[in-house]
Order: C-alpha cells, then structure tokens, then sequence
C-alpha cells in the first residue's frame, strides 16, 4: 500500500454540532484529553480558576463561555490521526459553522438527554444531511435526571427523519445513573466506584452478575430495553452509517468524562475516511498524487502581538509539503507555501508535511478567500462553492474618533474577509453591515476594539432583506432607487438591493420583473463561487 493511500486510511475529520449549552465544547475537551493533546481539560464553567475550554481561544469566548468562532484541533488515538472542529452552537453563527461542515467527513451532535433536540440542533442537521454527512449522536448529561432513552430515540427519529440505532445504552439517569451497556462489546461500564467495566457472558444483560451491581429497578428497565431495542429497533449497519442513512446512539455524561471513550473507540471504527470530492472537473479522489485544497475559514489576529491572518485549508488530494508551489485557481497566480502551521485553538506548530483528510493553517497576507481552491494539478480545479447565508439584520457603522478612520477601515475589511459578518458600502462610502444574527455585531465590535483600537458607532437601519442583481452596471440602477429600498454594493462590488421587509420586496420585484433579476445569496454565491 502506498504510503499517502495509508495515510489517508488513518485520518478521520469531523465537526461537533449542538444547540448551545448542551455541552459540546465539554465533550470536545474530554476527547483532547484521551488523545493526549491536552493535559488537562478546562471546564467552561471554572472561570474562577481561569481555566477556559482549549478551544475557545478569544477573550470574549471565555468571558461567555460559549464557543463564537471555530477552533481546529488534532490529536493521534489508536493509530487514528483525528481533527476535530469545534463549531460555535449560538444560533448566530450558523454562516461559520455552515462552511466549518464543508470541510468534515462525519459530524457528531451533541444533545442534552434533558431536553431532546432543540432548534439550533435541527438546524445543522439539516445542513448534515444535505451534504450526505454520516452523523454520530451523543446523549450528553445523563448523570442528570434525563427523558427517557427510548422517547429520547424516538424524538431522534420524529423530529429529524432519520433511522437511529443505540450502540450505548444508559442504566438510569441522574441520581439512579449507574452506567451504560455497550450492545457491540457486550459490557457494562459502571459509573459508580472505580468505574470498572463488567464482560458479561452469552447471556448479554441477563448475566446474573448485573444483580450484584446495578439497583433492581435499573437492571428490570435494562432487561426490558435492551429485549424491545433487540426485538424491534435497528440493526447496526456500518455502511449505512457511513453513507449518513443511520445515527448511531451513544449514551454518557462529558462533565465528568463517562461513555466517552467508548464512545470515541466506536467512532473510529466505524466513521468514514476521507472519500473523494465533488469539483468542476469531476470527483476529485484523495489518494491522487496532485496536491488539492480548499479555503473554508479565514482568521485574522489568532494572536494580536503579531497582527496575523490564518487561512484553514481542507486538504482533499495528494500530500502537503512546506515550501511547495501552488495554483490559486481564482486568480490562476503562483503561490509558495512557506509557512505553515497545525492549530489547537490557538496554540500552533509549523507542519512540514500533511495529507489529504488534514486541515493545515497557512499565513496570509490578503491573498485567499473563503471557498478558494489551491492545488498543483495543472487543471484549473475548483470545489463546490460555500454559500453565504442571506443577512437578516443591518447596522450602520462608523469610527467614533475619525483620525482612527484607518484602522477602521483596516479592521473592517478583515473581518469581512474572515467571513465573520457581510460588509456593503452606498454611494457616499458609508458601512453598512449586514448579520445572520445580533451577536455578530456585538463581536464584531468587540473586535475591532480590541484587535484595532477603534471604538464605533452602530445604528440599526430598517432593512431586512438583501438581494443581489444579475447583469447589470451600478450606474443603471440608480433610477430603482426610491425610499423603500437603498442600492449598496458587497465587498466585491457587486450591486444589492436592501429593502425594509419582505413584503417591499415583493411590490419592488413585481415592478420592475421584466428589468430586473434579483437573487439572494445563496444563489448568487453559490454561481460565482464565492464564499
């Protein structure tokens, strides 16, 4: 076997989904921690301690204890190279963690056993799903009182529409948590104690040695479930699990670090390695000897004493070596990629060398985009666009002190490139920005507060619908405009439309339909192969 089709074999990729608070970034520490890239785990809520989750780097992550950016972070377990992405769960975000679930090859959802899926839950489901994502579920928190296991996978399949099947099994919840069977090693990992772990004989859950353990109550439920999830629940089929046809379930409190492992030796048997990937040009398969990547995240000012910008790259073929020259296809120039680094959170090493199913960091002066593709192929490769979600909400902004109005500037068009809020300037050069949601402008100004110096004002205006318009100059637009909309251009130029509600909209189109044709970002996006 070569050594780059071996390579490939060993790396797993994947994104940690979740509505916030229902412990993702926990789990993710925890899995860390058993790989051995951290040595201690920090818990979210320890602030006193001033210990923060790994891989919530920027302040005001640890100041809210929620994840607001996307960290990437690798570790090696049993011979497996593992990266996970740890996308931020506030609702707001959805635009980061979208582009984050481009780059993965499986996604594990955390939900909290109390309650059920919940909004944002379903949301990145749905996203999963659209992209053939196999997903893994984790029922976090049962050592708190819980819903019941069986309405718990019943809701699964409700509320999401997708066959589930129980690899883990919990033995109670809350104060009457005392463990969970693993239905594929036939064993009881015991919470209480030494958190031993009982081999049981042919007998599975009816082995006699359970009444010595477990309570009379949790041992009678254990028995009648297991019997009904043999009887009548899913059969474990690896192959539909890796084509996202089948969730595995699995059962365990990541607070206090429980179900967790097995739950990780599970994943990694029978999650995907990285399969090729759609392009312009056909499937593009990993073990190709031509180098291919793509841009799913900019990050400017990891670390603020060296004003620097990261762009993640998904490497999808062949093998990264520092020091090669690439193809960036958007513009077809020449690149050297000297410097190069492998991230956990914040925390950074030069990489020498890397392979398809790896996500490497690479300094950038300007250059990348979001959804850029770099390779060595000599065919003008691109992957599939990443689509921009349509912004809802809209602000005016400008520098408070105006002999700051450089930084500003600066600070404005980083952050835009970053893909971390939209940024259209009308004809007089006034900003205006446009969100998915209100905190991404209480973090962009955090931001540029703290990475530029600037204070700013912000003014809510009263739009809140964007849509572009196909073929045709800034200049013969102007005659559109009237007070119920405002003709503004995106940061690469391109003419917008912002009205004030749907219902504007709709008259505006209906007007002028025979001169105009007006298309959200999604569409638009996804046919110029931008974000």
């Amino acid at each position: 076997m070569s050594q780059l089709k071996h390579e490939v074999e060993k790396r797993r990729i994947f994104g940690i989904i979740s509505h916030p608070d229902a412990g993702k970034t926990t789990l993710t520490e925890k899995l860390l921690l058993h790989g051995g890239a951290i040595r201690e785990a920090g818990t979210v809520k320890a602030r006193k301690n001033s210990k923060h989750a790994k891989s919530d780097w920027m302040e005001i992550e640890k100041q809210r204890g929620i994840s607001v950016t996307s960290s990437v972070m690798q570790f090696v377990y049993q011979d497996k190279v593992v990266s996970i992405m740890d996308t931020p769960g506030h609702n707001d975000f959805g635009e980061d963690t979208y582009r984050v679930l481009t780059s993965v090859d499986s996604a594990v959802m955390v939900i909290d056993a109390a309650k059920g899926i919940e909004t944002q839950t379903k949301k990145l489901f749905q996203v999963c799903r659209m992209r053939g994502i196999p997903i893994f579920t984790f029922m976090n928190k049962l050592d708190r009182q819980a819903k019941d296991p069986l309405e718990l996978m019943e809701e699964l399949e409700e509320v999401l529409g997708m066959p589930s099947v129980a690899v883990t099994w919990p033995i109670g919840s809350g104060m009457q948590f005392e463990g969970v069977y693993d239905r594929i090693k036939n064993e009881v990992h015991l919470f209480r104690g030494d958190k031993s772990t009982l081999t049981l004989n042919e007998d599975g859950v009816n082995d006699p040695v359970l009444a010595d353990y477990l309570t009379e109550e949790n041992l009678t439920n254990l028995r009648d479930e297991i019997d009904l999830l043999d009887g009548a629940g899913n059969e474990i089929d690896v192959e539909a699990i890796q084509h996202g046809k089948l969730t595995p379930v699995f059962f365990g409190t990541a607070l206090v670090d429980f179900g967790v492992t097995s739950f990780l030796n599970h994943y990694l048997d029978m999650s995907p390695a990285p399969e090729a990937r759609k392009s312009n040009v056909g499937p593009i398969d990993p073990t190709s000897e031509e180098f291919s990547g793509f841009v799913f995240k900019i990050q400017a000012n990891m670390n603020p004493a060296h004003r620097d910008r990261i762009a993640f790259v998904r490497i999808c073929s062949g093998v990264f070596e520092r020091g090669m020259d690439v193809t960036l296809t958007r513009t077809g120039k020449k690149i050297k990629l000297s410097q190069s680094t492998q991230l956990m959170a914040n925390d950074r090493e030069t990489v020498d060398k890397a392979f398809a199913g790896d996500v490497i960091g690479i300094y950038d002066s300007g250059t990348y985009q979001i959804g850029d593709t770099i390779t060595t192929a000599k065919q003008k490769i691109a992957f599939e666009a990443l689509p921009t979600f349509p912004p809802e909400l809209f602000m005016r902004v400008s520098p408070i002190n105006s002999l700051k109005s450089k930084h500003f500037h600066k600070g404005v068009e980083q952050l835009a490139q970053e893909g971390a809020i939209q940024v259209y300037r009308n004809e007089y050069n006034e900003i205006y920005l446009g969100a998915v949601g209100q905190l991404q402008f209480e973090v962009f100004e955090y931001r540029l507060n703290n990475e530029y110096g600037v204070d700013i004002r912000m003014e809510p205006v009263s739009y809140s619908v964007a849509r572009w318009v196909k073929d045709k100059e800034l200049k013969a637009l102007k005659p559109f405009q009237d007070s119920r909309n405002m003709l503004v251009t995106d940061r690469w130029e391109r003419p917008v439309f912002l009205f004030a509600n749907e219902f504007t909209f709709d008259r505006f189109k209906e007007r002028y339909e025979d001169e105009l044709t007006l298309v959200d970002a999604l569409d638009v996006n996804a046919e110029i192969g931008v974000e």
